[in-house]
Parts: structure tokens; C-alpha cells; sequence
């Protein structure tokens, strides 16, 4: 039974990669006095059918800051997430989460936990219009510098810069900021996974291309215009009333495909008849001609030019050029040119669809089809494409969006009492999370989440379709403006908007439908490590200074922040159920029934050992200053060993 420490680390992406190019191509692999390292030019030798002669043109996106963002997103983070209990809503029942701090060292920090497992993304970033911030990631100036360059900060010394437009790098520092997020971003989707990416003109291309070097172009879904307000009179030659929705998928051939709700407008022109008579007594349809002139006979519709006998026992068939000496319904005629029209359906779908009442006929004065003398037919051929069918199947979204505008979130967020401008409506995210076809348990995340509006569209449509969907949003505090009637309110920062904002429609929702949803949430805030820097490094440290620290655990740190990074590092929910037990007067989680327990308690021992044994845990963890000495641990090891052989022991 193992007992190695835990690393308590995001994944080193790096070493993964490394490891990934290894095993495809291991005489590419090279040791360097840092460790492994991929040797380049033999790569791209393997990559290549001709000789490889210097550096070559090729199609990409490049920009200055394009190697150091690369290398941001794979260095990993040894930060972690601290619970805010006082903060939360429901915090031991309930599955959406709230984080606060920075968006890039949050999607490290939930690599493994959250791999894989987020079936939708929407985030509205920075449209880099001159005016707003960027996140600058690097931390490594001194103080001084900080100072001079640093507009604002978060109480984490997370620094937004302004990026205006007379700036050197003013494309780049964007592109820089936004590619180790997609990237990490991209990680964490399920295989149908979908983001969704709101962004203004400025940067649109950009982002398109961003994408597609990311996610893959033949992943692209759309390029999506959206009505984000109607007037206006800006602008020099255009006003300014489009932004676009950048659609993308971790594997298109794995996604569902869109569907939205039948347009009212649509329906009350289109589905003008009513069922008389029959089981679909009363129901609205559509009539939609059997034949269709668009259809090309000489492509894929060759068996589809047949005779049907009308209601007077005349045989009818599209027109053409060509009729057979031989008329009998259902008689395939080979359509010899594009003349020769041809029905929508194969012969055997028409008599299944008939026989279902699908069908019906109609005289006409248009007299579109002949007879079996090649002369004009007063009889016409409709299929009925049934209302309520198609609801139940939805339609495919149109790519522009002009419902939602931005001036609606305005009222809604009037009726919460909540003083925060430029929100996105909660229409546009239900919209989204409709199409997306997001249900049962599936996780949307967002990391620009601002005032929370996904939370709140999320709540609402979970009210209203009694679907468990379950959300993460991330917010960096950014200061709220002196001068601003959110700061004369006492919101100093933009997650406690977000926060109370979640809670007001929590209740507003509950109130109003009764529903019985999930409408908590769990507060956790990014945090330097748990642990002494001694414990990832105790190269730097002599014995004489290790003795220093009794404990490898910070003095400030809590029993529940310990088992908050725990479940990190294994790669395990933040909420999956934990119950606290006292065992032999210690505390003790007990995490998914038996999947999890740890202890971070002083003086266990052999006793306590064989009461926790009872329980057979999968993993169990301990604090390695809570033994007395080496043989105290070597005994608990033993004893466990023994009495609860599947049970992987490990301290921090």
C-alpha cells in the first residue's frame, strides 16, 4: 500500500505532451540538463514527405506573445481553491459552484476534476474595444512597475491593464490573453462539447481564427450575427448594432445537431389548415406538394418518377418529356433528362405515407402535373407536414439572432434591485442552452461570468423544464468604480454582484414557480497552495531549516480547505456528497460514501486505524505531522494494509 505524497499540483502539461509526442515518435525525444525535450528538426523531418531546408511559409495565425502564451497555458499552477461557506448557498446539497479569482488559474486548477465533463462553454470576454481590460499574465515585475503599469488590481494582486488602441501590441496582448483560455478551455469539454465565444467587431477575425487553430476549423460550427441593439445613430458610416457569437466544437461529428423552438410568426403563416375527421382530428398542418420542380432527377431521385392514381381513377406523374407505353401506378419510369420531373418520395414511402393520412388531393386550375396522355391534370398531390410534429422536432436556428437584445437585461436586472450595465439578457443564454439541447446533470461553465447571467438563465430554464442542469461561473473581483451606484451600494467588486445576483433570482424564481430545483451554490476563491513552499521544494531548505517547520500546512488553513485541494488533485467534483464524522473524537470526511476519507486531526493511531478500517475507503488521507513519529505512520500503514487491503493510503 502506497503512501507517496500527494503532488497537490495542476497537471504538468508539458510533460504530458512530451510523453504524447513520445509515444508516436520516440527517436523524437531527446534529454537536455533540464530533462526531456523534443528535438524539433527530427520532428519536423517526420512530419514531413520532402527534405526539410529551413524554415518554410505556411498558413497560421501569428502574433507577437504567440510562444509565451503557448508556454502560460502548459505551465502548471500550484494554487488551489479555498470554500467560503458564509458566502454559499446550500453549500453541503448543492452542485453549481462560484469561483472567484482569475479565470486562467482556474481552468488549471479544475484540469483533472473537470475533464472532459463540461458539456457547454459561454464566456463574454473583453471585446478589446480600447476602453476595456485584458488580464495581463505576468506576474514576475516588482513592485514598483506594478504600480506605474497597473490600473486596477484584485485583492489577489491579479492585474487588469488597459489595452488601448494606440498600444504596440494591441491585437496581440489580446490574442495572448485569450489563447491560453480557449486552450485550456478546450480541455475540459465533453467530446460533443460546444463554446460559445461573444465578441464585438474589433476582434472578431481574430478570434475566428484563434479558434480554428485551437479547436480545429472542420469544428467550427458558426460564425453568429446578433441583433445586440435596434437605433443608434453612432458610428461614422454604419451604426454599430452587431456582435457576433463564435460557435465552436470539441469534435463536430460527436455534437447534436442545433434545434430551436418553431418561430409564432412562422407558424400562423405556414400551418394554415386543420385536420377534419381521423386520429389527428383538429391538429394544424402544412400542405407541401408531392412534387417539387427544385428536385434534380438525373441526381439521386432516378427511382422517384412514377404514376399515382387520383381519386377519378386517372393515373397523374410529374410533367416530362418522356411516358411510358405501359401505365400502371407505381411503375418506376426512368427519368431520361432534367425535364422529366420527379415526386419527393419513393414509391413505397408514398403508399406508407398514405396509408397514414398523410397525404391529400386537390384540384387545381394550376394544373402542374399530366396524366397518362401527357395532358395537363386538374389533380395536384400535397403532403402534410403536421404542426405538432415538428415542434416536438424543433427546427434548425437561423445565424442571426435578433430576440435579445442587450437593452432587456436592463429590466431584468431593474426587478432585482441589481446596479450593474452591459449585461448579456438571460433570453440569449436560455436561447443557447435550448439549441445546445444541454440536459440532465450536464455542466455549463462560464469564466467571464460578470454579473452571473448564465447562472441565472440556467435557474430559470431549469425552473421551467424541470431539467437538472448544473453551472460553474468564474469572475475575477474587478474593483467596481468609486463613482458608480454599485460601489455607493456596497458591491466593492463585480463577484459580489455576481453573488447577489444569483441569490435575488434564486429567490424571485422560487417564488414565483414553485419549482424545486437545486438553487444553491458553493463559494471557493482561488489561493496561493495549502502547503509550506517546503513541501514542493525541500531541496532549498537545509536540515537545519526544515526543522523549522513542524507542520507542511499553512497555520491559516482550514480542515475543509485541506480536502478542497485533495479533491483537486485526484481529480474528483467539488461537489460530490461529503458527510463529517467524529471517529474516536477526530474529525473525519467521509467523501461519496466510501470513495474518499481523510483526517487531518492530531495523534492517530492504531486504534483510530481500526475503526476507519470499518468503513473499507477506496482512498484515505492523512496530515503527516498528525503521526507522532515514522514507526506511529509505519504502524497505521500496516494496519490498514491488513484489515483494509484496497484502501490506498497517502499524506500531505
Amino acid at each position: 500500500m502506497k503512501t507517496d505524497k500527494l503532488d497537490l499540483s495542476s497537471p504538468d502539461l508539458v510533460n504530458q505532451n512530451i510523453e504524447k509526442i513520445a509515444a508516436l515518435f520516440p527517436n523524437c525525444v531527446t534529454e537536455t540538463a533540464e530533462g526531456k525535450a523534443i528535438d524539433f528538426d527530427l520532428l519536423k523531418q517526420e512530419l514531413n514527405h520532402d527534405v526539410v531546408e529551413g524554415a518554410k511559409e505556411r498558413y497560421r495565425l501569428e502574433w507577437p506573445g504567440k510562444k509565451e502564451a503557448i508556454v502560460t497555458a502548459n505551465l502548471p499552477t500550484t494554487k488551489t481553491l479555498r470554500p467560503v461557506r458564509e458566502d454559499s448557498v446550500n453549500f453541503d446539497t448543492t452542485e453549481n459552484m462560484y469561483i472567484e479569482g482569475d479565470n486562467l488559474e482556474v481552468l488549471k486548477i479544475l484540469q483533472e476534476s473537470y475533464l472532459g465533463k463540461i458539456k457547454m462553454i459561454y464566456i463574454d470576454p473583453p471585446y478589446n474595444t480600447g476602453k476595456d481590460f485584458v488580464y495581463k499574465d505576468n506576474f514576475t515585475q516588482d513592485s514598483a512597475d506594478y504600480k506605474e503599469e497597473t490600473d486596477q488590481t484584485d485583492e489577489y494582486g491579479n492585474r487588469l491593464v488597459a489595452n488601448p488602441e494606440t498600444a504596440g501590441r494591441y491585437h496581440s496582448d489580446w490574442l495572448s490573453m485569450m489563447y491560453p483560455r480557449l486552450k485550456l478551455a478546450r480541455n475540459l469539454l465533453t467530446d460533443d462539447g460546444v463554446i460559445f465565444v461573444s465578441i464585438g467587431p474589433d476582434e472578431v477575425s481574430n478570434l475566428v481564427q484563434l479558434s480554428d487553430s485551437i479547436f480545429g476549423e472542420a469544428n467550427r460550427i458558426a460564425i453568429v450575427g446578433r441583433l445586440a441593439k435596434s437605433g443608434g445613430n453612432k458610428g461614422k458610416f454604419f451604426s454599430p448594432n452587431i456582435e457576433y457569437i463564435v460557435a465552436m466544437s470539441k469534435d463536430v461529428d460527436k455534437s447534436v445537431g442545433f434545434r430551436d423552438e418553431m418561430d409564432e410568426s412562422l407558424i400562423k403563416k405556414v400551418y394554415t389548415k386543420t385536420q377534419k375527421g381521423g386520429d389527428r382530428d383538429g391538429e394544424k398542418y402544412r400542405a407541401m406538394g408531392l412534387y417539387q420542380s427544385s428536385l434534380d432527377p438525373m441526381r439521386g431521385c432516378v427511382n422517384q418518377r412514377y404514376f399515382i392514381e387520383a381519386p377519378d381513377g386517372s393515373l397523374i406523374i410529374p410533367p416530362g418529356e418522356y411516358l411510358p407505353n405501359e401505365v400502371e401506378q407505381g411503375a418506376k419510369i426512368k427519368p431520361k433528362s432534367k425535364k422529366d420531373g420527379v415526386w419527393r418520395w419513393t414509391y413505397p414511402k408514398y403508399l406508407e405515407e398514405l396509408n397514414k393520412g398523410n397525404v391529400e388531393f386537390n384540384k387545381t386550375k394550376n394544373k402542374v402535373l399530366i396524366d397518362s396522355n401527357g395532358e395537363s391534370s386538374v389533380w395536384n398531390i400535397n403532403t402534410k407536414i403536421w404542426l405538432k410534429d415538428r415542434e416536438a422536432e424543433g427546427q434548425q436556428p437561423n445565424d442571426f439572432i435578433s430576440k435579445y437584445e442587450n437593452r432587456h437585461s436592463s429590466k431584468e436586472l431593474k426587478e432585482l434591485d441589481i446596479p450593474f450595465d452591459f449585461a448579456k439578457p438571460t433570453g440569449l443564454l436560455k436561447y443557447l442552452l435550448k439549441i445546445t439541447q444541454v440536459s440532465n446533470n450536464d455542466i455549463i461553465l462560464d469564466f467571464f461570468s460578470g454579473s452571473a447571467t448564465t447562472a441565472h438563465a440556467v435557474l430559470q430554464l431549469n425552473a421551467e423544464d424541470k431539467v437538472k442542469r448544473k453551472y460553474i461561473m468564474v469572475q475575477l473581483p474587478e474593483s467596481t468604480n468609486e463613482k458608480s451606484e454599485a460601489f455607493k451600494e456596497g458591491y466593492k467588486n463585480i463577484c459580489e454582484i455576481g453573488k447577489e445576483r444569483i441569490r435575488r433570482a434564486a429567490t424571485k424564481i422560487k417564488e414565483e414557480t414553485k419549482a424545486d430545483i437545486d438553487y444553491g451554490f458553493k463559494v471557493f476563491k482561488v489561493a496561493s497552495s495549502n502547503m509550506q513552499d517546503v513541501y514542493y521544494k525541500p531541496q532549498d531548505y537545509n536540515q537545519g531549516q526544515l526543522e523549522v517547520f513542524a507542520d507542511n500546512i499553512k497555520e491559516d488553513r482550514t480542515s475543509e480547505d485541506l480536502l478542497t485541494q485533495i479533491l483537486l488533485d485526484w481529480g474528483l467534483p467539488l461537489t460530490l456528497k461529503t458527510e463529517t464524522l467524529t471517529i474516536q473524537g477526530k474529525e473525519v470526511f467521509k467523501v461519496d460514501t466510501n470513495y474518499l476519507m481523510a483526517c487531518f486531526a492530531k495523534d492517530v493511531d492504531e486504534a483510530f486505524a481500526k475503526e476507519i478500517a470499518t468503513y473499507q475507503p477506496l482512498r484515505i488521507v492523512f496530515k503527516d505531522s498528525g503521526f507522532k513519529d515514522d514507526t506511529a505512520k509505519e504502524n497505521v500503514k500496516q494496519l490498514l494494509k491488513q484489515l483494509s487491503p484496497n484502501t490506498e493510503m497517502k499524506v500531505i
